[in-house]
């Protein structure tokens, strides 16, 4: 394996053309140390000193200077709606209460596929429907000590 990546780049920050893209989902892209394959079958070694969450458009950058994008792939999720805001953030404390990763966004939450909590969130009046999309899911309050 010649390929290695040991820092990365924030989206933000990024002015040139990436060497190569890869799809990953929200699981895969929360990484310390891994090989992952290109689309091409090329394997990078990610080589972090700490784990890293990685976001959509962000960039593994090779020892050599080039750059590999990430993009998010979709994944089977729940959205979770309630009847207004009020309701919603109700239905994100029970989230949060069973410490599970979810995408918090204005009208509606996502999480990842379990029918356990789905009946749950149902009985506290919830409209919980499959869909297929990306997933960012919240850092959490203590994801920088991670």
């Amino acid at each position: 394996m010649s390929l290695r990546a040991t820092s990365f780049a924030r989206a933000a920050f990024i002015t040139e053309s990436p060497y190569a893209v890869i799809s990953l989902e929200a699981q895969e892209r929360h990484i310390r140390r891994k090989v992952i394959t290109l689309d091409g079958g090329e394997e990078v070694l990610v080589d972090f000193k700490k784990a890293i969450k990685l976001e959509d458009g962000d960039c593994l950058v090779l020892e050599d200077g080039r750059l590999i994008q990430i993009t998010a792939s979709p994944e089977d999720l729940l959205e979770v709606r309630g009847v207004d805001a009020n309701h919603l953030a109700r239905l994100a404390w029970h989230i949060g209460n069973r410490h599970l990763e979810a995408q918090i966004e204005p009208t509606r939450i996502l999480i990842r596929p379990d029918h356990v909590i789905a009946k749950m969130l149902e009985h506290q009046g919830a409209v919980v429907k499959q869909t297929h999309e990306t997933f960012s899911p919240e850092h959490g309050a203590y994801a920088h000590a991670h």
